[in-house]
């Protein structure tokens, strides 16, 4: 725990899941450290890591917004996205902004925390490495796809995924966040593009599965075709342990409320379904299974539900401190 009693969180992630998380956790006493993938490749952020040689700054940029405790108006400017005809087009000013500030202070990680400050974040936002990572995956049929961008529109299953350069670090700052917490929550997010793009960076990977916190692994709603198409959850979690070669999760966090069979219905066009929690492989996994009720819909959009999971996450969390100082 910090002096003023807050525990510390470390929150593992990227992509949509991430945020939606934070906004839910923010509300609530806590020591926040969000860790966050910069394999991404695509769109704004590819196009500026392409032409400035810095880290892709979209999940970066997500995470902070999401965190910010400013005016409305002043987030909605931070991530508005240009449409235009000219070489602004689909840039957000958040990205921007984020490359503009790494040029002036020389440095990505200065500049996320000069932003922190500039959008009165409630937590530290840290990228999962000090540089960028390409994500590579090779197919089952042995073949390799290479940018995380493009690996789900391969039309094959994943074997594994694995980054480029191999001897990507870990900042200090993560490290010493992850020893210190007293929870680790990793997800929701894309499992091969989201999530493992983090703990695949070698030293980082190493920390999370040796620490002492308990580990939370939030399971995803819907399966995701060119990635999970038909994963059950302990397929999703047995990913995750073959590229670790260790079981190091403590506890998932699964659905358990039913989805309208007319979102049901649109999502089966895009070959996705809701992840079937299968339990008994689950617990042969040594999980414990925690349930709840933790889907929303978003403009016909399947998310997390930010405060019933923060709420949920937050009891583990205290039951967990109560544990440590009976012991």
């Amino acid at each position: 725990m910090t002096k003023n009693g807050q525990p510390k969180i470390v929150i593992i992630g990227g992509g949509t899941g991430l945020p939606v998380l934070l906004r839910g956790l923010k509300k609530y006493p806590l020591d926040i450290t969000a860790v966050v993938t910069v394999a991404d490749d695509g769109g704004s952020s590819g196009r500026l890591r392409d032409d400035l040689d810095i880290p892709p700054p979209g999940d970066i940029r997500n995470v902070l917004a999401a965190l910010s405790d400013v005016e409305p108006l002043i987030e909605e400017m931070f991530q508005h996205r240009f449409k235009t005809s000219n070489e602004l087009s689909g840039h957000s000013l958040g990205n921007l902004i984020l490359a503009a500030m790494t040029s002036i202070t020389g440095n990505f990680v200065h500049a996320i925390q000069e932003m922190s400050k500039v959008l009165n974040v409630n937590g530290r936002v840290l990228p999962a490495a000090a540089e960028s990572v390409i994500l590579h995956a090779e197919m089952e049929d042995g073949t390799i796809v290479s940018g995380e961008s493009k690996i789900p529109y391969s039309g094959k299953r994943i074997k594994r995924v694995f980054l480029t350069p191999e001897i990507a670090h870990p900042l200090p700052e993560t490290v010493h966040a992850i020893r210190q917490a007293d929870l680790i929550i990793i997800g929701p997010g894309s499992l091969y593009t989201s999530i493992l793009p983090n703990l695949l960076v070698p030293k980082l990977g190493q920390e999370i599965c040796r620490a002492r916190a308990k580990k939370v692994y939030i399971c995803n709603l819907m399966t995701q075709a060119g990635e999970t198409l038909d994963y059950t959850a302990s397929d999703h979690v047995k990913a995750l342990y073959d590229h670790m070669k260790s079981r190091f999760l403590d506890t998932i966090l699964v659905n358990s409320e039913n989805i309208p069979s007319s979102i049901l219905e649109r999502y089966s066009e895009e070959y996705s379904k809701p992840v079937h929690f299968d339990f008994t492989q689950l617990y042969e996994l040594g999980l414990e299974v925690v349930q709840g009720e933790i889907m929303t819909l978003e403009n016909g959009v399947i998310r997390h539900d930010t405060k019933e999971v923060a709420n949920i996450l937050y009891s583990i969390l205290l039951n967990e401190t109560k544990k440590r100082f009976k012991a």
